[in-house]
């Protein structure tokens, strides 16, 4: 299968690792900087493959490579612009998170590939983590019996420097804050798990330690779900000194659950009422990563190669995208209104946040 890949910074590595591991044809590779692409195919010695094409222009690079499966990793705010490009050429899209920056953006991308028959995965991709993929098979079996409620923490470190290196960080247009950019993949699984229908969210966002950004750098948020259950949001990149953890809890009447680790790789906690052989290997499992972003992207991948193949539904598809960033921008309406937010949520953007913390 033909691919290309459109944005070669930090999050390109792991796209590009993960075509090579699903065996795919890299045909082509696009950044705006010419440096970025040299530089991530370096990483994988691919540097002197003459076979794939630079771009520095996506639209020229879709109409003359015609890829059958491309992946977006640009800046947030150019996600949804590239990818209704990309649908309306009749190519399938993996989209970096998150999916888009506005709900109207996010509804035309599922509404336009739905009308053209094009596939589009969001790449929310701690989905896959094994700890992960555990606790949804023992949720689905119904062995947490009802939920009660959960959390999720995303605990990180950014420093200067992390925001130096792209000045698109930070900012309402290209990025918004941790919530959008460090912490949509764990409200993802907040959301995903309990059951993905929320009736309503209050959130609370400050800049405490990062007054050179535009967005918040601390955000907090009680999420109440239509089965019942409730839960609490803490994303932050204000941790001293390094990334500490990004932690799902999950409390049931028969079961317990905490996937832990830096990026929800680790099985932290796991009882339940009916312990089986099987649970007692689950207890203490640990996922090796060599980065925050875990091993999903290959599996993700492999999906979507798969649902192309087979004409169904990717397992993380663009309504997924769309539930995680509506989480996020309920949050920061939230905020901006002082008031709890019902969903579902229409019309708002980040754009929309321009000035809180002026």
């Amino acid at each position: 299968m033909k691919y290309a890949l459109i944005g070669c910074g930090r999050i390109s590595t792991n796209h590009i690792k993960a075509a090579l591991n699903n065996e795919l044809e890299i045909v082509a590779v696009c950044d705006i900087v010419p440096e970025h692409m040299e530089e991530v195919l370096a990483k994988h010695g691919l540097e002197k493959d003459a076979s794939i094409e630079r771009y520095t222009d996506y639209k020229t690079m879709l109409e003359e490579k015609r890829p059958e499966l491309v992946s977006i990793a640009t800046e947030s705010g150019s996600h949804a612009k590239i990818a209704l490009y990309a649908i309306d050429l009749g190519i399938p899209v993996i989209i970096e998170k998150p999916m888009a920056m506005s709900m109207a953006d996010a509804e035309e991308i599922i509404r336009r590939s739905k009308e053209k028959g094009v596939k589009v995965s969001a790449c929310h991709q701690n989905r896959f983590n094994v700890a992960v993929q555990k606790m949804r098979r023992a949720l689905e079996a119904g062995r947490f019996g009802k939920l009660s409620h959960g959390s999720i923490h995303v605990r990180w470190n950014r420093n200067k420097a992390y925001y130096d290196q792209a000045p698109w960080r930070g900012t309402w247009a290209e990025d918004g804050g941790t919530l959008m950019n460090q912490c949509i993949h764990g409200i993802d699984l907040l959301r995903w798990t309990f059951g993905d229908e929320v009736e309503e969210v209050y959130g609370m966002t400050r800049q405490v330690q990062h007054p050179y950004l535009e967005a918040e750098d601390v955000g907090m948020a009680v999420v109440k779900f239509k089965n019942g259950a409730i839960a609490t949001i803490e994303g932050t990149v204000n941790v001293y000194p390094k990334n500490l953890e990004e932690t799902l809890y999950i409390f049931g009447e028969n079961g317990t659950v905490k996937i832990g680790g830096t990026s929800t790789n680790n099985i932290d906690v796991w009882d339940f009422a009916d312990e089986t052989e099987q649970d007692t290997e689950n207890k203490g499992l640990k996922e090796a990563t060599s980065n925050v972003y875990g091993n999903g992207h290959t599996s993700l991948f492999r999906d979507m190669i798969e649902a192309i193949e087979q004409d169904r539904e990717p397992y993380v598809d663009a309504v997924a995208g769309r539930n995680a960033l509506e989480m996020v921008l309920a949050i920061y309406k939230s905020r901006k209104e002082g008031r709890p937010v019902g969903l579902p949520l229409t019309d708002f953007s980040t754009l929309d946040m321009k000035g809180t913390f002026d």
